[in-house]
């Protein structure tokens, strides 16, 4: 889960620096490199890309409930201070935890609690002391970790039933689907440096999504998803030292 998040916190400073990029091409981008890399590796493999038909509903739910958390997150660090947006969507694990409380039957303790009430404390602090966050992106960002807790639960429940590549896979068809359609009636011509950008999204989102649905299919969803706040720190240095 380390890994994870060490790849998505250098894929979000990338995102970072595609500010003329809007947030669902780069989500179109990011999924479509992703899609050509999951499905090579799941051919390698042998394994149908398509999974058991009985558990459609649940990746296509990942798939969207994922795809739209993204666009909303990419839209926040686009706009926001970078360390700004990453802990707004680090609440992510508390809307986890609470969702696999009731539909997935996990159990939290006390001490879950006491950092969710902190880190909710915390982000509402941010939306107080710095006035570059409106409220408009606090929304969207709230609802962005929200979707991000739903997402992560439909892998949890998919834990024993489908290979990781196949969750992830959904997640690109669904991204590119979703982030194809807006890109092609609003495209932006990237230059050089943003294709180099781009490039550098797909592949750390890639190697970071895999190494994060292994993460969770191993252990409760609430517990794991908590190391997401080693982001944040990864974020406010970026943030400090190149923004």
């Amino acid at each position: 889960m380390v890994t994870a998040v060490t790849l998505f916190a250098v894929m979000n400073l990338c995102v970072k620096g595609l500010p003329q990029v809007p947030a669902m091409e780069v989500v179109f981008f990011r999924c479509a490199i992703s899609l050509v890399l999951s499905y090579w590796w799941l051919q390698r493999l042998g394994i149908n890309w398509r999974g058991r038909p009985e558990n459609f509903p649940r990746l296509a739910g990942r798939g969207i409930s994922g795809t739209v958390a993204l666009f909303l997150f990419f839209l926040t660090v686009q706009k926001m201070p970078l360390a700004t947006a990453v802990v707004i969507q680090y609440l992510s694990p508390i809307f986890t935890a609470i969702i696999a409380m009731i539909f997935l039957g996990e159990k939290l303790k006390p001490v879950q609690w006491l950092f969710f009430a902190i880190s909710f404390t915390g982000a509402a602090l941010l939306k107080g002391f710095d006035d570059r966050v409106s409220w408009l992106y606090l929304g969207l960002g709230l609802l962005s970790s929200l979707l991000a807790g739903v997402a992560y639960n439909f892998v949890r429940s998919l834990s024993q039933r489908e290979h990781p590549l196949v969750i992830v896979m959904y997640f690109q068809i669904a991204g590119v689907l979703l982030g194809g359609t807006f890109t092609l009636a609003n495209f932006h011509l990237p230059s050089p440096g943003e294709w180099a950008l781009l490039l550098a999204v797909g592949i750390t989102a890639h190697l970071a999504q895999v190494q994060l649905t292994k993460a969770i299919q191993g252990e409760k969803v609430g517990i794991i998803t908590s190391l997401v706040y080693i982001g944040a720190i990864y974020a406010a240095i970026f943030g400090w030292a190149i923004f």
